[in-house]
């Protein structure tokens, strides 16, 4: 009866020590996922180099491991600005931003593990106040593509490389209801205008190129009443360049009451022959 109890009294020891190693083992071995780093925090001090993805073994019991996105991320701010017009706005960003790997220790050490909120929001929130502090209310609204350029390049300048700030999104801009109603008037009386002298320098180019070619057509008919009176015959020799080839019919009337009149063609060549006698007349100096 005592030998059960003794071989109990060894297992409990052995099942013990091998739970122990056991638990030991996995506290030893940790796993950074894709796309992060591992910042490792032994007994409150943090190692220099961070760990790379994949399976990792520290000290167990005594070491922590944070893991930190080196991935890019998107994170959204909401700030009120004031216009150069002393107006009051309401923008909301969308921020777009990666932690370069090796900046990942320096800012797990100086800003608490979270960098957006302690070290990129800051810094979106001032150059975007002082963007908008330059501009009144309605070129913000009208240039948003400026708001975001001067906004990107003046964070990027504030964060010295600390962050990988890849862009600025505007998502939205309001203003006051009787703001916007203003700006709207006023953008709605430019189009106007704009329609009003799109209108008036049509009208105008109308009434050039009608001018243009009323004087285009006196002319020609000023040139062609010249031309019959220095030839009279032209009428005749047009006649004749645009004949198409048919033989014109003639009306004759007979000798006496009881004629009947008669139809006949005229040939070709005699019309010719008789526009060529036309022109050799009028061709011809004029004698005293």
């Amino acid at each position: 009866m005592n030998n059960p109890a003794r071989l109990f009294a060894l297992i409990i020891p052995v099942f013990v020590i091998i739970l122990l190693l056991l638990l030991t083992t996995c506290s030893a071995a940790h796993v950074v996922e894709p796309g992060h780093r591992g910042v490792v925090v032994t007994l409150g001090k943090v190692s220099d180099e961070p760990l790379p993805e994949g399976m990792n073994w520290i000290t167990p019991l005594i070491t922590d491991v944070h893991d930190v996105s080196v991935r890019q991320e998107t994170e959204e701010v909401h700030t009120e600005c004031y216009s150069s017009d002393l107006q009051q706005i309401n923008i909301t960003l969308k921020v777009l931003f990666r932690v370069p790997v090796d900046k990942v220790v320096p800012l797990f050490r100086d800003y608490s593990a979270d960098p957006f909120k302690n070290l990129v929001a800051p810094r979106v929130i001032e150059a975007l106040k002082e963007t908008v502090s330059g501009l009144s209310a309605e070129r913000l609204v009208k240039e948003r593509e400026i708001v975001k350029r001067d906004t990107l390049t003046k964070t990027k300048s504030k964060l010295a490389g600390l962050i990988e700030l890849d862009d600025v999104v505007i998502e939205n801009i309001d203003l006051s209801d009787e703001l916007e109603r203003a700006i709207e008037s006023k953008m709605v009386q430019e189009q106007q205008a704009q329609r009003a002298k799109y209108a008036q320098e049509q009208a105008r180019i109308d009434a050039d190129t009608s001018l243009i070619k009323a004087r285009a057509e006196a002319e020609a008919i000023k040139m062609q009443g010249e031309a019959l009176r220095l030839n009279p015959d032209l009428v005749a020799y047009r006649i004749v360049e645009k004949w198409d080839g048919r033989a014109p019919l003639v009306v004759g009337g007979g000798t006496g009451g009881s004629a009947s009149n008669v139809i006949f063609p005229v040939p070709l060549r005699q019309l010719e022959e008789a526009a060529r006698e036309r022109q050799a007349e009028s061709a011809k100096p004029a004698t005293k």
